[in-house]
């Protein structure tokens, strides 16, 4: 550890606080060298037992990205025929629409996406990789990079057989998450507002020094 390199409180608020999700992206690709170091970074995280259960796949090619987004799609299809209310719910109407009309809701057009995923029988396999794609999600700003979460990539990939063998995936793995990269097209000059924390204090008092 190098102390010269220590954040300040405020150089980490501002860091923290103003990351975002980004879902418009440059036609430009990001060299191996910097997935290999987002990566790498990503590995860092805690995990329950420090079992580091996590795997990754990184799709290169953006045509490849909207083949895996249309995927989604054809899942969503399904969906709405079988079970519309739920799919209604699910936002898959609107994602379809768009998708027929020429938008991607699904990737937004990103260059790349990771997939995460590890053992399905670890049962910390969820909160492990959410750990380790949020280092990545926040390592990737400090590169110049965007990084916006794909959920409807993963929550389709485990119920989707067709998607879950094009990722490759092991048959006793389960995708845990997936994340859009890509260099953003847009800059951001101001901190996105959020909602003031929801504290339940206890005691109610504060306690004395």
């Amino acid at each position: 550890m190098k102390k010269e390199m220590a954040v300040t409180p405020e150089q980490a608020e501002q860091f923290l606080c103003g990351r975002r999700s980004i879902r418009t992206f440059k036609e430009k690709k990001v060299p191996r060298d910097i997935f290999e170091k987002l990566l790498q970074v990503a590995c860092s995280a805690p995990s329950a037992k420090n079992q580091q259960p996590w795997h990754w796949i990184v799709i290169q090619d953006a045509a490849e990205v909207r083949k895996i987004a249309g995927m989604v799609i054809d899942a969503m299809r399904t969906i709405i025929q079988a079970d519309p209310q739920t799919a209604l719910t699910m936002g898959f109407q609107r994602a379809v629409a768009s998708w027929d009309q020429g938008y991607d809701r699904i990737c937004r057009g990103a260059p790349h996406l990771i997939v995460a995923h590890a053992d399905k029988n670890w049962v910390f396999g969820p909160e492990d990789t959410a750990l380790a794609l949020s280092l990545l999600d926040l390592y990737a700003t400090s590169l110049g990079l965007g990084a916006c979460w794909a959920g409807y990539v993963y929550k389709t990939v485990n119920a989707y057989p067709p998607l879950f063998e094009a990722l490759g995936l092991p048959a006793d793995h389960l995708a845990f998450g997936a994340m859009m990269i890509g260099y953003p097209k847009f800059k951001y000059r101001r901190i996105p507002m959020r909602n003031r924390p929801r504290v339940a204090w206890h005691p109610s008092r504060p306690l004395e020094n």
